[in-house]
């Protein structure tokens, strides 16, 4: 496909887009907020809370590059909707099953299988909106500019992080499955959104199947920059998804208490995120290696605090620094990838980042359930060795 020019979006349909992205982006801050806490009132272990996001994170991440170069086919936005749709339905049939084991329909083995196939199916579906917004967004930047465009879409995504926490710990006081049925509503209104609004790719600029590229992890010219996603959310992910357990028993809270300082800590981690990414990633002029080896230091420091909270303001320190490193690597790892390949192969090197993410919460959330079973600082200190490692290799191997 042929890159679209720079600017031929409208601002209202610019708009549009960044709607949607903040729509999925609260989705997910929902669902992360209330999660531990919900697993452990249906009386799941923490392994096995932390195995559904792993599992399910799997089959993102397998169906994410399919999605991206069937986006470079037939066009960003009927994937952007199919994306929307598929998390919004999923959304509705996930937390349903959720409510079968509140009110005692559904227990023990039987609920975690049902709650895994819903979850995964949800999964297939909704990877399809990540890489062809990612790829959207490359279509309409030069290359001298590229990393600007990623960093709006990953401040799109951080406003929706930000205000999810926060409308959680709200929906939460009327029951933990609120949030959720919340989080579908929106999706399904940014479909309804982006149906209406966003143009359809002309068909001049669409690869046609035959000649259509496919890309491979291991391609030398990506690899790097994969390599240092998958670290990435590999080290936050474990965090991420023992963060209510961690809250729950150092602070001794309640299950809607943990729901709530849940979505605190992670809204102290997206407002890091959005500011850095409004200041530092529009203003400063940097190579996306040299933004990913800063970022990568922050994160690491972050993890070492974490591991050590007894307070909530300790852990808020610990948090910003985490958002700070992302907002430094994420939009520099998209850029980087897109800079390195050609035109032609944008959706599917949107694709391959995209999956990125889903393969570190197939290893982080399951690598640190089984940890914190062991060990409750362990969980986090496991994150500080993996940023530790995906650093030390890229100051090796970045030329």
């Amino acid at each position: 496909m042929n890159t679209a020019a720079a600017g031929q979006l409208t601002p209202r349909q610019l708009t549009v887009l960044i709607l949607a992205l903040m729509a999925t982006g609260m989705g997910q801050s929902l669902v992360f907020a209330i999660l531990a806490p919900l697993g452990r009132e249906v009386h799941l272990r923490e392994l096995q809370i932390t195995s559904i996001i792993a599992i399910s994170a799997l089959i993102f991440g397998l169906a994410a590059p399919r999605w991206g170069r069937l986006s470079d086919r037939v066009g960003r936005k009927p994937i952007i909707i199919t994306g929307l749709v598929g998390y919004s339905v999923g959304t509705v049939c996930f937390s349903s099953v959720f409510y079968g084991g509140l009110a005692g329909l559904l227990s023990g083995t039987a609920l975690y299988a049902v709650l895994l196939i819903t979850r995964c199916s949800q999964s297939i579906v909704m990877s399809a909106s990540a890489p062809a917004s990612v790829a959207c967004a490359a279509d309409r930047s030069s290359r001298e500019q590229r990393t600007k465009p990623m960093a709006r879409r990953g401040t799109a995504n951080s406003m929706g992080t930000i205000l999810g926490p926060a409308v959680s710990g709200v929906l939460a006081t009327f029951g933990l499955l609120a949030p959720l049925y919340f989080a579908a509503g929106l999706a399904a209104v940014a479909a309804v959104v982006v149906w209406r609004q966003l143009p359809v790719t002309p068909a001049a600029q669409l690869t046609p199947r035959k000649i259509a590229v496919k890309l491979r992890y291991a391609d030398p010219r990506i690899a790097l920059f994969l390599f240092t996603a998958v670290g990435l959310f590999i080290g936050f992910s474990a965090i991420q998804q023992t963060l209510g357990f961690q809250l729950q028993d150092k602070l001794h809270l309640s299950g809607i208490e943990t729901a709530q300082m849940t979505g605190a800590a992670m809204l102290v981690s997206a407002v890091f995120t959005f500011v850095i990414q409004v200041t530092v990633m529009q203003r400063v002029q940097l190579r996306p290696m040299q933004f990913i080896r800063i970022g990568l230091a922050s994160m690491l420091l972050g993890a070492i605090v974490v591991s050590a909270f007894e307070t909530f303001a300790v852990l808020a320190i610990g948090m910003a620094f985490l958002g700070t490193g992302m907002a430094l690597c994420m939009p520099s790892v998209s850029a980087g990838a897109s800079l390195a390949v050609t035109p032609e192969e944008q959706g599917g090197a949107a694709g391959l980042v995209s999956s990125c993410p889903a393969i570190g919460f197939v290893i982080g959330p399951i690598a640190a359930g089984g940890l914190y079973q062991i060990h409750s600082p362990l969980a986090p200190l496991f994150s500080a060795g993996v940023f530790l490692a995906v650093l030390a290799v890229v100051v090796r191997y970045d030329r």
